[in-house]
């Protein structure tokens, strides 16, 4: 993983694999049932069986949190998915803005865009659209969206500052963002965070969280609140094949702490020419 692009056709490839299988072995090769957990892929999602708009052939169980749950998603909003896998968020944005509004997914892995395009087709749904392309340089307008959502996905890219701007760019001003990641207190072991499975397991490529925190606040958002945050804890089964015994004694004894936060923040109001001063 030496260069940012390096990084990303990891995530890419392996997203596309997840993307081919089927629910059933996808689930089985994540540990689904909870008989053992030798990938890191599905050990931090979050039940969305009970929210409106839930499809259970778009849950793919990749996500760390409900952004939708918390994103104050209206009536008529046209709504923005960042990293939207087979839909799922999307589906579930769908039923809050309803008949009126629109909802975009963007990713960047074909075949996970094309398996979202067949759900939505399947469920009948003509104002929600998937998009190829990069959150870095999203397919969009400005001043396009009136809210950006994200589950698990901003960890995944190198260059988070500038997935904060561009999502800057695309929101309505007053809009906002509901996003969940993974964020870090204290460093991982070096042996983690240069595992190419830990990176595409949205370990290894999160920071710290006062540093994501601050990303958003330089880069213009007001109002930054965290509205859930939970501690995610990795199996011994999955650090035992990066750790020796040693090291995960001291790694689990340690002071480090991996965490999914739900943050929301908004785009400030543009000022009026009428506003004293602005017209100067």
């Amino acid at each position: 993983m030496d260069t940012d692009n390096q990084m990303k056709e990891l995530v890419r490839q392996k997203y596309s694999e997840i993307a081919l299988q089927d629910k059933e072995a996808n689930q089985a090769s994540c540990c689904g049932s909870g008989c053992c957990s030798t990938e890191v892929y599905n050990i931090m999602s979050d039940d969305y069986s009970n929210l409106n708009g839930y499809n259970t052939d778009a849950d793919l169980g990749l996500g760390c949190g409900l952004p939708t749950q918390f994103a104050q998603i209206k009536k008529g909003d046209v709504v923005v998915d960042l990293g939207s896998g087979a839909g799922n968020d999307c589906f579930v944005a769908r039923a809050e803005t309803g008949d009126t509004g629109k909802v975009i997914g963007i990713d960047f892995t074909e075949a996970m865009i094309n398996k979202a395009r067949q759900n939505a087709e399947k469920l009948g749904l003509n104002n929600v659209e998937f998009r190829l392309g990069d959150i870095e340089k999203m397919p969009l307008t400005s001043n396009v969206a009136d809210v950006v959502v994200s589950n698990c996905v901003l960890n995944l890219v190198p260059n988070k500052d500038g997935v904060f701007k561009e999502i800057f760019r695309v929101l309505k001003p007053k809009g906002h963002f509901s996003i969940s990641d993974i964020v870090l207190a204290g460093n991982l072991p070096d042996k983690l965070k240069n595992e190419a499975e830990m990176y595409a397991g949205c370990v290894s490529g999160a920071i710290q969280k006062d540093v994501y925190l601050e990303l958003i606040r330089i880069n213009g958002f007001k109002n930054i609140v965290i509205q859930k945050e939970k501690p995610i804890s990795i199996p011994d089964d999955i650090l035992s094949n990066y750790l020796n015994e040693t090291e995960l004694a001291t790694y689990k004894n340690g002071t480090t702490g991996i965490f999914s936060i739900t943050v929301f923040a908004e785009k400030p109001e543009e000022k009026s020419c009428c506003e004293p001063g602005c017209c100067n």
